[in-house]
């Protein structure tokens, strides 16, 4: 498990705050590992191998996982397993539910014993309120990280209703900081929200905010530094595609690497300016 204050040392350390998505789509992987007897596990190895010094975090994506059956099951658990223990693992699962179904997802993710499985943190949507997170808190020293405001276009369908808190997704982070503190808890901010996250540092001060979006989404590291940045840093970006699949040839895990380089040395630009490091 990760404390809170083995992440920031982290990012000191490596000089980053990058995570590295693992959405791994077995058509678009290059072919030639499909010699191999697990080629996912062979992509997410070479391609781990080759960023552990540049990131602080890995999150592989569920449904990329689960789309192949047993198999994909197979190979995310041989891929948490692989993870550097230096790293913050993080499951995206999106997971949502309540009772006894929270607390078998729960269990399926956090309880290794049981499933395998032993991730650090998991993505969890809050729309059914405290009990579609209790059973995450349940597990000590585990992360719960809250679907607050994405970068999805539909994300103005919902999370911008007007409550009697403001916006509906400062009503959630509202709420969802009663329940565990920022050593527990962290939201997720899409990076093309911009100056949102002014707001949402009002009611999250401390909080760590994990940001897909910037790369092949287009979001901004700058701008995301500028708005959300904390004197602990306070930032998780997650980058995947853009290095994943920057090479679909032999040379796959270089360019991956050439990639996660440029995102960590404006990281670490961006960690001056903060006065972190």
């Amino acid at each position: 498990m990760i404390s809170r204050q083995q992440l920031i040392e982290q990012i000191k350390r490596k000089k980053s705050f990058l995570c590295v998505g693992l959405d791994v789509d077995i058509e678009k992987i290059p072919h030639f590992l499909l010699d191999h007897a697990d080629p996912i596990f062979e992509f997410n190895r070479q391609i781990i191998d080759a960023t552990r010094d540049l990131c602080i975090a890995y999150k592989p994506n569920s449904a990329f996982y689960e789309a192949c059956g047993v198999k994909g099951l197979e190979s995310l658990a041989k891929t948490w397993k692989y993870l550097p223990a230096d790293c913050l693992s993080i499951i995206d699962a999106k997971r949502g539910d309540i009772g006894n179904t929270s607390d078998m997802y729960a269990r399926a993710f956090f309880d290794e014993k049981a499933s395998g499985l032993g991730f650090d943190a998991i993505t969890v949507a809050p729309y059914m309120g405290h009990d579609s997170v209790s059973s995450y808190l349940n597990y000590p020293g585990k992360w719960v990280i809250l679907l607050a405001l994405t970068s999805s276009a539909g994300s103005k369908d919902f999370q911008y209703l007007s409550t009697e808190d403001g916006f509906l997704y400062e009503a959630v982070v509202k709420k969802a900081v009663t329940w565990a503190g920022p050593d527990r808890l962290m939201f997720v901010v899409g990076a093309t929200k911009g100056c949102e996250f002014t707001d949402i540092r009002k009611f999250a001060p401390d909080n760590f905010l994990l940001v897909p979006g910037v790369g092949a989404q287009g979001g901004s590291l700058e701008e995301v530094c500028k708005y959300g940045i904390t004197k602990d840093c306070g930032l998780i970006v997650n980058s995947s595609r853009s290095i994943i699949y920057a090479s679909n040839g032999k040379d796959f895990a270089e360019a991956a690497r050439a990639e996660a380089l440029k995102i960590q040395v404006q990281m670490k630009a961006e960690l001056e300016k903060a006065g972190i490091i």
